[in-house]
């Protein structure tokens, strides 16, 4: 896909990896709704972009932004949903644990909102993470969920063709969901990445590229992209 002249709507998309997925599409001269529950989180943005607020898991209000912009082109959804519980399985609150799936229930409506008001060629990619297939201690809930993602992500491309589906799932990411700063940030991701094949936290830029990937290229559907730098293979 060309996205030039496209309609790209981003969900999640004025902050960290669903910012720099908006201003890459619209550098290349897609018209590109960026939205999220606090728009005002992007800060200034460039020509071509416009905010909208919205929270996914309302599905009235995300009906009706559908409606606002439909045709749609391009759709991202980036949104973390809700909190993570972290922790072992067995020490875990059960609560937290089904309020980490929030994420999964806002990507659920995202497509089954979204889908019908978008063009006959167009192209959705969900964003999930390398716990779901490699996950590390404390991850049970991220990785559950981010196994559900791509679960559901293979179950219906297939329904939803020729419009293609994908996901694009990052490693460890320096982006503004960690509120370290400074040394002790650094210091942070170092340890996190330390044995990984790229031993550094990747950008959102990185991720970014990897969305943009997943868009441009039409021969690429129902699948998943990793952006971890070796994640997997460490």
């Amino acid at each position: 896909m060309n996205v030039s002249g496209k309609k790209a709507l981003v969900i999640g998309g004025t902050s960290g990896i669903g910012l720099a997925a908006s201003k890459q599409l619209a550098a290349l001269g897609a018209t590109v709704i960026a939205v999220s529950r606090n728009p005002s989180r992007a800060g200034d943005v460039p020509k071509g972009i416009t905010l909208e607020q919205c929270d996914v898991l309302d599905r009235d209000a995300l009906s009706k932004l559908f409606e606002t912009y439909a045709p749609i082109d391009i759709l991202v959804s980036a949104a973390t949903g809700g909190t993570r519980a972290r922790g072992t399985f067995l020490e875990m609150d059960m609560e937290g644990y089904k309020a980490s799936f929030a994420k999964l229930w806002g990507y659920a409506n995202v497509l089954q909102l979204g889908t019908p008001r978008m063009s006959k060629d167009g192209t959705i990619v969900l964003v999930s993470g390398s716990p779901a297939r490699k996950s590390k201690p404390g991850q049970v809930a991220i990785a559950s969920v981010g196994g559900a993602v791509e679960a559901l992500v293979r179950a219906v491309a297939p329904e939803i063709a020729p419009r293609r589906l994908n996901v694009v799932s990052p490693g460890t990411i320096d982006t503004p969901m960690s509120s370290l700063q400074g040394a002790e940030r650094e210091e942070a991701y170092r340890k996190q990445t330390a044995k990984n094949l790229i031993p550094r936290a990747g950008t959102a830029d990185e991720v970014a590229q990897g969305i943009l990937f997943v868009i441009q290229n039409d021969f690429v559907t129902g699948t998943t992209v990793d952006v971890d730098g070796g994640w997997l293979l460490s």
